[in-house]
Parts: structure tokens; C-alpha cells; sequence
């Protein structure tokens, strides 16, 4: 996975510099989507203490410090114009932010022509607390979806927001809303040197697996401008896409670098986003994650054979042995020929202790999302 987008430039690299200067470096119309996570501007003017007198390790680094509203607006101008030069006519960008800016970023994104599609909130469900109790508690941000050109055609893949869409299911909806309720990044998620976080603003991969999913393909090139630790490359990755980070940060780089390569490229020619067809909703398999029916260490088993077990990891994948991939890869490679995965592998179920197939689960995930039935159970 290490396409060129023209004879001197290639994609899946991370550029270390400042974000205006290399964006003059990127081709013109050679990217499909940009993810930006500017700086916050939070105009910290004092340090911020818990009740129990602990410091809160806030954003105070230099790249989100400017002298005035005024400097911020001319860099915001800046990078943003560069990522519509380089953005294909039928691109679309997002852009995250705080109260602090995003109302600026979106005054800005209007004047230079994007036209905005959606904003979406994405709200937390661990929220920091508002330790002085003289505020509401800042339990969201806000995303900015934008295309390039107004009406010109862009990638929205409807489908697969549906079939991702479980607790708008439970409620009656199946289309996917702008509210997305999701947890901060924690847990062994969140990188962490001696101790301490490596980024201050590192967001969930979960969040970027929706905007991925929704407005790419397989195979697009996905720009991120300020790409901190690398969870837009380390999704696009996962995903099948391209990917090209610009960071000035060297530890960042060196973090980031990292993480990526760790991550598996996929078999492009397996199921990566999804479809909607005659038969019902098609569901990825990270769904049975997600909604909690399967959980990440669980073990499977392949054929009704006690004696060959795969272990779930977090992304999706199963490990079994020497071999890591999807359901169906893992199947293909044991028993020498193509391999429906969804059939293939079986789980115990803790209730009533019998063997069952994981399609079950989808089977009924899909009913769940046809009829948003409330009475949905894991069993």
C-alpha cells in the first residue's frame, strides 16, 4: 500500500514540518478527504487544579499558543486554503474543534468557498469535569463536514452509517444522526511515555472509524494536516485507504511511525465497508464488538473444533496461531480454500453454555436494525 498520487510524491508517509509549507508540496486535486485537528487556540491563561490539588495535564504547548484572534484567523486561513487546492473536486473535509475556534474555523471554511454538509457533535461519555463547578461541563466538540465545490458529487457511503447505527436501532432510527456518542480515548488506547500522556488531544480511533467509513473508500488518499500520534493514518490503515500525515512535532512522528506500522493492511478484496442489499443489511463484523455480543480476548472456535481457537483482538481480526486476519482470511488459510467466515466460527454462549454459531449474532443484528426492535438480547 504504498501508492504514488504523482511521478515525485507518495502517499502512506508522514511529513515532518510546519503544515502550510508542506501542503505546497502535495499535488493539486491528488486528495479524497482531509481530517484536520487544529489547534484549539484555548487561551490558557493559568495553570488548572483538581479539588485534591493535582495539576490537570490541559493543552499548554506552544503550537496551540497565538498572540491574538487576529494570528489565529490568518493561520486558519492559511492551512485551509492549501487543503482545498490539494482536495479532488468531489472531496469533502471535516474538522474538529472546541467552542474555543470551531465557530471561527466555520466562518473561515464558508469564505473560502467549502460548502458545509453537516456539523456533528460528538459527545463524550466521560467528560472531564469542570473542576471549579462555575461552567457547564464541556461534555462535546464539534465536527464541521464540508465539500470542496457546492453540489458536485462527493463520497457519502449512507449504507454502512445505517448498518454502524445500533443505538439510533434500539430507539427506532436507523439512519445515522449528527449527535455520536462515543468515549474519550482511554485505556490502552490512549499512548502514554512513563506515565503520562503523549498527546494532550488524542482522539478515539473510533471516532475516525465513522468519519472514515462515511465519506472514503477503499484506496482513497486521506490528508490529515496536524496529525499529533497518528490515529487518522493508523484507521486509514486498518481500512484500506491512503494516508498522508504532515506533523512538526519530531516525537510525535516518531510515535505515530510507530503505531502505524504495527498496524495490519487489510485484504482489500474482503468486505471492508457496508452494504446495503435485497437480502437485508450487511453488517462488518467489528459491529459484534461494538455492541458488545462478542468482546475483545474471547475466544473462537473454528468448525465445532475445540481444538482450534482463534482469540478476538480489539480491531476485529482473530488470531489464530501464526495467522491474524479477518474471519474469513483466518478460515481460508486453515482449511486451504475459500472460507465464509460468518459460518465458519463459534462461540459458547455464557448463558446456556452450547456452541453457536457467530452468524446467529449477525442474523439478529440485522433484524435489530431493520425493525428497531427494542427487545434486542445477547443471548
Amino acid at each position: 500500500m504504498n501508492s504514488m498520487i504523482d511521478a515525485d510524491f507518495q502517499v502512506d508517509q508522514i511529513l515532518q514540518g510546519d503544515c502550510i509549507y508542506l501542503l505546497g508540496r502535495i499535488p493539486d486535486k491528488s486528495i479524497d478527504l482531509v481530517f484536520a485537528d487544529p489547534p484549539y487556540n484555548l487561551q490558557l491563561e493559568k495553570e488548572l487544579w483538581r479539588p485534591n490539588l493535582s495539576r490537570v495535564n490541559g493543552v499548554d504547548e506552544t503550537w496551540d499558543q497565538f498572540s491574538s484572534f487576529e494570528a489565529y484567523d490568518q493561520f486558519t486561513q492559511e492551512w485551509l486554503s492549501g487543503c482545498r487546492r490539494v482536495l479532488k473536486d468531489t472531496g469533502t473535509i471535516w474538522v474538529i474543534g472546541s467552542y474555543h475556534n470551531i465557530f471561527r474555523v466555520g466562518r473561515i471554511l464558508q469564505d473560502l468557498g467549502y460548502w458545509i454538509l453537516n456539523d456533528v457533535v460528538w459527545i463524550k461519555n466521560n467528560p472531564m469535569p469542570n473542576f471549579h463547578g462555575v461552567r457547564f461541563t464541556n461534555a462535546h466538540e464539534t465536527l464541521i463536514w464540508a465539500q470542496k465545490i457546492k453540489g458536485n458529487r462527493y463520497t457519502f457511503n449512507y449504507q454502512a452509517m445505517k448498518s454502524l447505527n445500533h443505538e439510533g436501532a434500539l430507539h427506532g432510527s436507523v439512519q445515522m444522526r449528527s449527535d455520536w456518542k462515543l468515549p474519550l480515548c482511554t485505556g490502552k488506547e490512549r499512548i502514554k511515555i512513563n506515565g503520562e500522556k503523549a498527546h494532550p488531544t488524542q482522539k478515539p480511533e473510533a471516532l475516525l472509524d465513522r468519519v472514515i467509513l462515511a465519506s472514503t473508500s477503499p484506496g482513497d488518499n486521506i490528508l490529515d494536516p496536524f496529525f499529533g500520534t497518528g490515529t487518522t493514518g493508523a484507521v486509514a490503515k486498518r481500512l484500506g485507504r491512503h494516508w498522508i500525515g504532515i506533523e512538526a512535532n519530531p516525537s510525535y512522528v516518531s510515535i505515530a511511525q510507530e503505531r502505524i506500522n504495527h498496524v495490519l493492511t487489510p485484504d482489500l478484496t474482503e468486505e471492508i465497508t457496508a452494504r446495503g442489499n435485497g437480502r437485508g443489511k450487511r453488517i462488518p463484523f467489528t459491529c459484534l464488538i461494538e455492541t458488545g455480543l462478542l468482546k475483545e480476548g474471547q475466544i473462537l472456535y473454528f468448525g465445532l473444533r475445540s481444538d482450534i481457537q482463534a482469540i478476538l483482538q480489539a480491531d476485529g481480526k482473530i488470531k489464530c496461531g501464526e495467522f491474524t486476519g479477518s474471519i474469513h482470511k483466518v478460515g481460508r488459510e486453515l482449511q486451504k480454500s475459500p472460507c465464509n467466515g460468518w459460518t465458519a466460527w463459534y462461540y459458547i454462549d455464557e448463558e446456556s453454555g452450547f456452541w453457536r454459531q457467530i452468524n446467529e449474532l449477525r442474523k439478529r443484528l440485522q433484524n435489530e436494525v431493520a425493525s428497531g426492535d427494542q427487545s434486542f438480547s445477547k443471548s
